[in-house]
């Protein structure tokens, strides 16, 4: 195992948790490797919501130049950042055991919810806003933007309520509050919990040591959540959430699409064998499509163009 498996990853401290967990489980393997971290754009832009910069792979396209060029040899992703369509030439080659899927509210103080008072909600997530307008549509959401540190610091430092955060990142990094509620009405986003590592489509030495990190039910799941979101040509300027869950040799599925401000829901739930689970994501969001997420998809693009 001469070759030395250039491991490329954001800069936050999450990313290089997860950087980090893939190396050590291929160096337990037998593989040399090295972290090589870089700043990705949607690290470098905080001042805009990630919907009005208009870009998807907003997180990885760093990553993704870097290893078309040979300056690394495999990306490592929070899989839910990561487009439906990969670029030409880079394919994917491991999707990790996934952790928990929930979102959760980290506070100072949950009297508001029971008592039904204003309050300020921040998240940088069209998903978590339409989710919580929704529920609580006297509520108001402020975008909030930067990694998982950066976010806990602007809660503690501006006049909010809370925010919401993917309980699987901060579990990883040590920063899950013991009072956080955990937001179980709420469908995460496709592939939320989940790694992504992603190689050159002709490296096969790469591609050969990642697959012994595959995790077969989880790739399963995710590709479903992940097909349903590009069928319903998603990605991250639209308010849609998809979890598939593998139990007793079925998948259970659940998706749903909301307006931009939560009004509007088109909600799916689906169980079918495992073994008749293909196209399961596509099959779920053409149903969508034809009970009015069709005129709701284009209303979203049409209120995000006007942003643009």
């Amino acid at each position: 195992m001469s070759k030395i498996i250039r491991i490329g990853t954001r800069d936050s401290e999450l990313a290089l948790w997860q950087a980090t967990t893939v190396q050590n489980k291929l160096e337990t393997l037998g593989y040399d490797t090295i972290l090589v971290p870089t700043k990705s754009m949607g690290d470098q832009v905080l001042d805009k919501p990630l919907y009005e910069l208009g870009v998807t792979g907003i997180f990885t396209k760093t990553l993704d130049v870097a290893l078309l060029k040979g300056d690394i040899d495999v990306a490592v992703h929070s899989m839910k950042d990561v487009p439906t369509q990969l670029p030409k030439g880079i394919v994917q080659v491991a999707v990790l055991e996934r952790a928990v899927t929930h979102d959760i509210l980290v506070h100072k103080g949950s009297g508001f919810l029971e008592q039904d008072q204003p309050a300020t909600i921040a998240t940088g997530s069209l998903r978590r806003k339409a989710q919580w307008l929704n529920k609580y549509p006297d509520h108001k959401v402020v975008d909030l933007r930067g990694n998982v540190n950066t976010r806990l610091l602007k809660l503690i430092e501006n006049n909010w309520q809370g925010a919401i955060f993917a309980q699987a990142g901060l579990e990883r990094i040590k920063l899950l509050p013991k009072d956080a509620i955990q937001l179980d009405w709420m469908v995460p986003a496709p592939a939320q919990g989940a790694m992504l590592v992603v190689a050159k489509q002709e490296d096969d030495f790469t591609q050969q040591a990642l697959a012994h990190l595959n995790h077969s039910e989880t790739e399963v799941a995710t590709t479903i959540e992940r097909e349903f979101l590009r069928t319903l040509e998603g990605g991250c300027t639209a308010p849609i959430g998809a979890l598939a869950q593998i139990k007793d040799k079925k998948v259970h599925f659940k998706g749903v699409v909301f307006s931009l401000d939560g009004k509007q829901k088109i909600e799916i739930k689906k169980e079918v064998k495992l073994s008749e689970a293909k196209n399961l994501g596509k099959a779920c969001a053409e149903e969508v499509l034809k009970n009015g997420g069709d005129k709701l998809m284009q209303e979203i693009r049409n209120e995000n163009s006007a942003v643009h």
